[in-house]
């Protein structure tokens, strides 16, 4: 930089020379002193920010120093040739001109030039994060400096000149370098210092220059109009400045400015009071788990409190109807206290209106507000040096949620911007989790009603069935009561239907009861030949068997029967005619596999896809659709998995795959 700084005095003595012989001295000099730049600004480059920087500079340090020695050594033997007088045939005008030295020396730096930027730029290719944040702007003063270099050695090769214009630009883009050097500078360790202004100064700062931004406009204005008006716009420069005084007074005695004001201070050029990085980790990790809607809105009130220094912190909900508030959680009230609170329907329906339109946190105040009073008595203050409450409204999805209440401040702090920006943040967060709660309280209700409508609708068609059997029988009951026939058909039928009422009863109840299995050791083909033998005879139906021997399969018989009695009866009843089951088992890639099939009916791919596995899901005039259901349940609990592959008119294949090794 010592080098650099010389160049640009002589250059700059060079060309406030009145004749060439006068400058030629300064030209040969600014020559010499650029030789001396590229050796150490290679080893710059290649060592600035790079994690060998001392293994390059141990190195080539020898390599450095003799560059240097070499190039002084260069312009001390031939310091005559690297600038001469020459004279203009046309002009007769004498100029200095570039010597064979020279224009080597300028060659030299174009390499120079090119390579410098090389460095650099792989360097700043391999930064990443804070250290690409510290070295840009070094990156970019190097850059612009050697950029602009790698300009004037192409224009003095071409002319072999040097020209006045250049040299001036030279000393422009330097001061360019020094500053944005400057500022990689003030990122490093070296210059590390957290300083912060006091408010106050930095505001009345801010203010004297808006107002001296403001004069300067004013300035440039009245300029424009002498320019164009001359010594006659004299009366109409006064009023111009009369009227930049008085809007200057106007703005300074502005209450919105000053607020504005201090509002851009206090986000932008304050110290942060909070740690928002860990105000919003702690908020997420105590909040995220939270499901039902009472326990969010306790542990927000608790962390409002704890996070504002706010005693008394209240959440209030909006109930449904919208004309009622309800608590959530406070750390002020209990919901007996709360239930007691007065809230009158129309009062609390205008208060509710008046929330609403709230953009930001607000200052429960009865003077400026009507609906502060109802607020008031809903959180009522507990000290009475507690300071302001506030309220902030809870909103989402262009709903009004809730609002929270806050107060009770400790030593009564006022509320700062800082707070206020922060409890906006947190409330919108606040109000799209609640929002997302309450939705998804509302789609399981919605599921538990379309659940509720199907069981009831196959519940009420079989007791409907049943009704219609007995009632029947109990309308013939005193006409053929002495008949002994119909005495055993009746007690046949009323049998038949108590039997089908517990069968509907038992089925349902499985889907209430936890599913528990207790695997052993177990022969699977056996198991499944004892399942077939349960069927007992099957006229017109073929069962053909296809066992591989198989390892004991851990199994709790008594639940796995199940799964494949309830396949068998599946396909049985799939084949309205003459047809046959196919029942195998083997082994396939650590898997034991039992398959049943059938050339019955078949299912459709949209069945198969969206309700074969549901409840109260199914294709048969007398089903109920929780066999399979409560089959894949039992298989998964084996940790193992059910395939279907089924075409309608041709039949079905079901496959049950087991874990050989796994334990369950």
């Amino acid at each position: 930089m010592l080098i650099l700084a010389g160049e640009t005095v002589t250059a700059s003595l060079a060309v406030t020379s009145f004749t060439a012989a006068e400058a030629l001295p300064y030209e040969r000099l600014r020559l010499a002193l650029a030789a001396l730049l590229p050796v150490p600004w290679i080893v710059f480059s290649r060592c600035y920010s790079r994690g060998d920087a001392l293994l390059a500079l141990r190195q080539r340090w020898r390599q450095a120093v003799i560059g240097t020695l070499a190039a002084g050594a260069f312009v001390g033997a031939f310091y005559g040739a690297l600038a001469y007088v020459s004279r203009n045939p046309t002009s007769r005008l004498e100029f200095v001109a570039l010597g064979w030295a020279g224009l080597t020396v300028e060659i030299g730096i174009l390499l120079t030039s090119v390579l410098v930027l090389m460095n650099l730029e792989r360097t700043f290719r391999g930064s990443v994060g804070v250290m690409r944040w510290r070295i840009k702007y070094m990156v970019l003063g190097v850059g612009a400096l050697f950029g602009f270099r790698l300009y004037a050695a192409s224009q003095a090769l071409l002319f072999q000149i040097p020209e006045e214009p250049i040299s001036r630009a030279g000393a422009a883009a330097l001061g360019v370098a020094c500053v944005l050097m400057s500022v990689s500078l003030s990122r490093g360790t070296v210059f590390d210092v957290d300083v912060y202004p006091s408010q106050s100064l930095v505001y009345r700062s801010l203010t004297v220059v808006l107002a001296g931004l403001y004069l300067l406009i004013v300035g440039v204005l009245s300029h424009l109009v002498t320019v164009f008006g001359g010594t006659t716009a004299f009366p109409i420069k006064a009023l111009l400045v009369l009227v930049a005084l008085t809007g200057l007074a106007a703005m300074m005695l502005s209450e919105r400015l000053r607020r504005q004001l201090r509002q851009f201070v206090s986000r932008h050029l304050r110290r942060p009071v909070y740690d928002y990085r860990g105000v919003w980790s702690t908020f997420t990790a105590q909040t995220t788990s939270l499901v039902e809607e009472g326990a969010f809105s306790r542990k927000v009130a608790s962390w409002i409190s704890d996070t504002f220094q706010a005693l008394s912190s209240s959440v209030w909900l909006v109930e449904e109807s919208g004309e009622r508030l309800r608590l959530g959680g406070s750390t002020v009230l209990v919901d007996a206290t709360a239930d007691r609170l007065d809230q009158p329907a129309a009062e609390l329906r205008e208060a509710l209106a008046g929330i609403a339109q709230l953009k930001e946190p607000t200052v429960i105040d009865p003077d400026l507000y009507p609906w502060a009073a109802t607020l008031i008595r809903l959180h009522p203050g507990v000290f009475p040096a507690g300071g302001s409450r506030i309220c902030q409204p809870l909103i989402a999805g262009g709903r009004l949620l809730g609002l929270l209440t806050l107060g009770d401040r400790v030593a009564g702090a006022p509320f700062t911007t800082e707070d206020f920006d922060l409890l906006k943040c947190v409330a919108d967060q606040i109000a799209a989790s609640l929002l997302g709660l309450q939705l998804s309280a509302q789609q399981v209700r919605s599921k538990e009603m379309e659940a509720f409508q199907t069981m009831s609708a196959f519940f009420v068609h079989d007791l409907k069935n049943t009704a219609s059997t007995l009632s029947l029988t109990l309308q013939n009951l005193h006409q053929h009561f002495s008949d002994p026939a119909f005495r055993d058909d009746a007690l046949r039928a009323v049998g038949k239907s108590v039997q089908h009422l517990n069968t509907l009863i038992a089925r349902l109840t499985r889907l209430r009861q936890e599913l528990r299995v207790q695997p052993v050791p177990t022969d699977l083909p056996a198991m499944v030949e004892a399942c077939i033998q349960t069927l007992g005879p099957t006229p017109n139906l073929q069962i053909r068997r296809e066992f591989s021997p198989l390892p004991p399969v851990q199994l709790d018989s008594e639940q796995f029967q199940k799964v494949i009695l309830n396949l068998l009866l599946n396909s049985r009843e799939a084949i309205s005619h003459d047809g046959e089951i196919r029942v195998a088992t083997e082994s396939f890639g650590g898997w034991a596999v039992v398959s049943v099939s059938d050339n019955g009916c078949g299912m459709s791919p949209e069945f198969i896809q969206k309700s074969l596995f549901r409840p109260f899901q199914t294709t048969k005039k007398n089903g109920l659709g929780i066999g399979m259901f409560h089959s894949k349940m039992i298989v998964e609990a084996h940790r193992g998995r059910l395939e279907v592959q089924s075409t309608q008119g041709k039949g079905t294949t079901v496959r049950v795959l087991l874990p050989l090794t796994s334990t369950v």
